[in-house]
């Protein structure tokens, strides 16, 4: 390789584009959120912009040949509106550095390396706050699973979410290293085979241990090693968005990859000698709760008053159940979690504490 030469032009767009591509390559738990951009939001209120989630409409039936004459004979039309998710805008993600002259000039080949160094820095902050992002949800149920019966507890979680009416899509287990290590190791799931078959071509790709009952198997270093995540991938919405360059600083650039959007800005601080790199961006994250569709004691459809999250719900290693009560509610945990909510959940579902 050629001796890279004082004479050498570093673009900015360059390096920041390169730095988008390793920064989406390398998350795990927010590459399994739902991504959104903050370009269509400039200018929103308060730091929050509205994410559009599909809705839900209840269905009707008809009397077969029922008189068309009677006054209660028409067509009942609902109305269908799509609902708005607020993410509120958490905070600014950066990694700054300070490169003297000397290291520039005589340790450091190229900018790339440097750039490489500050994405895995954000990279890793991104990781910590989706996974606290995660586990803050109010999770409607969670299940006990013996490390003895494993696919029992697998199969379980399976129909309940089937029985919590989740949205369709990928369905992922995001898991702690302590379920990495008792899955790997039961013979019945066979998941060890699955290790290795395939070249990694991204962090999370090389997170995915394997596939069972419907869930892609992904190992999140940062959650609880006995802790476990079963969810749809529309459960959280991850959003972030790259500073704008400002005209005061000749030297920077943004870009974003499959929703993943980041800045570089590069100057120089003539008084010291040295220049400054900063890599950074704006994140946001939020779960997404829904209505859901039940029908009443005279077998009639409805929706629920409230709002439910059941896109997701936890495991325990060797731990647990924490099903909705709806007798006393499940107070302590969250204050949502009165007997009404809990009621209302179990009467649509038919999960329910001693049911």
């Amino acid at each position: 390789m050629a001796a890279r030469t004082p004479h050498d032009v570093v673009k900015p767009e360059k390096i920041v584009a390169t730095a988008a591509v390793a920064l989406e390559e390398q998350l795990i738990v927010p590459a399994v959120f739902r991504r959104e951009g903050i370009d269509q939001f400039k200018g929103a209120k308060d730091d929050t912009i509205n994410v559009t989630v599909e809705g839900v409409l209840p269905y009707k039936s008809y009397g077969w040949r029922r008189d068309r004459n009677e006054p209660d004979a028409e067509v009942q039309f609902d109305e269908y509106t799509e609902r708005k998710v607020a993410v509120k805008f958490g905070g600014d993600i950066y990694s700054a550095v300070k490169l003297t002259d000397e290291q520039n000039d005589l340790d450091l080949p190229g900018w790339a390396k440097l750039a490489t160094k500050q994405t895995e820095a954000i990279g890793r902050g991104l990781e910590y706050e989706a996974t606290d992002a995660a586990l803050a949800a109010p999770f409607e149920v969670t299940l006990g699973v013996a490390d003895t019966a494993l696919k029992t507890g697998l199969i379980r979680a399976r129909q309940v979410m089937t029985d919590l009416r989740v949205p369709a899509g990928r369905r992922v287990m995001l898991i702690g290293t302590g379920w990495e290590a008792a899955l790997l190791e039961d013979e019945k799931l066979n998941l060890a085979s699955n290790v290795g078959e395939a070249e990694a071509v991204s962090a999370l790709r090389e997170a995915t241990i394997g596939r069972r009952f419907g869930f892609d198997f992904v190992v999140a270093r940062e959650l609880p090693a006995d802790t476990a995540i079963a969810m749809v991938d529309s459960a959280y919405i991850f959003v972030t968005g790259a500073p704008s360059v400002p005209q005061s600083v000749p030297f920077g650039a943004t870009a974003s990859h499959n929703g993943v959007a980041i800045r570089w800005i590069r100057d120089y601080d003539s008084t010291r000698f040295q220049d400054r790199s900063i890599f950074n961006t704006y994140k946001g994250f939020r779960y997404v709760d829904d209505p859901l569709v039940g029908r009443d004691g005279a077998n009639k459809p409805f929706v629920s008053d409230e709002n439910h999250f059941v896109r997701a719900i936890k495991l325990d290693l060797n731990g647990t159940d924490s099903l909705p009560d709806p007798v006393a509610g499940r107070v302590g945990e969250n204050a949502k979690f009165t007997p009404a909510y809990d009621a209302e959940l179990a009467n649509i579902t038919g999960i329910a504490k001693g049911a």
